[in-house]
């Protein structure tokens, strides 16, 4: 990734895809969310989602891997340019968490994140405050997750 000072507002950064499967959708439920419709198939299918689905959870830590997997390639090729790089830094939070739509077993989910503002941080003057929206969609390119985040960056060496 870039410095803060780098960061511009507008820019979508398309993090990866990830498929599905339903030995992966009952695993993360029974350790993370055991509902009925996630572990199984018989429950999901009188389920109001009608067969089984991924836990929203599950989409959301998906779409975690996927950002740090991006982060990493992304400073990868900085290093590899001689560039100096700096990685999105934690997170005071999350808000607008919407599961719009049931992801089922077999469904392709593609994540992507548009960088919507900046600041710098009053508090920690070597951060800026970046807020992302991100979102996943599938493979009827049919939004299924979205949320907002906002990240510290680091500002440039001075």
């Amino acid at each position: 990734m870039t410095f803060y000072e780098h960061v511009r507002v507008g820019e979508c950064l398309r993090l990866g895809s990830h498929l599905f499967t339903a030995d992966a959708i009952r695993s993360f439920a029974k350790s993370f969310d055991p509902q009925p419709f996630h572990l199984d198939e018989e429950a999901a299918k009188r389920s109001q989602f009608g067969a089984l689905c991924a836990s929203g959870w599950h989409t959301i830590a998906v779409w975690m891997r996927l950002m740090v997997e991006f982060q990493k390639r992304e400073i990868q090729a900085r290093h590899a340019r001689g560039e100096p790089a700096a990685t999105f830094g934690p997170s005071p939070g999350f808000r607008d968490v919407k599961w719009l739509k049931p992801v089922y077993a077999g469904d392709i989910i593609t994540y992507e994140t548009e960088i919507t503002a900046k600041r710098v941080s009053a508090s920690r003057p070597g951060f800026g405050l970046v807020t992302l929206f991100n979102w996943g969609a599938n493979q009827h390119n049919e939004r299924v997750m979205s949320f907002i985040n906002t990240v510290f960056v680091p500002r440039l060496p001075r």
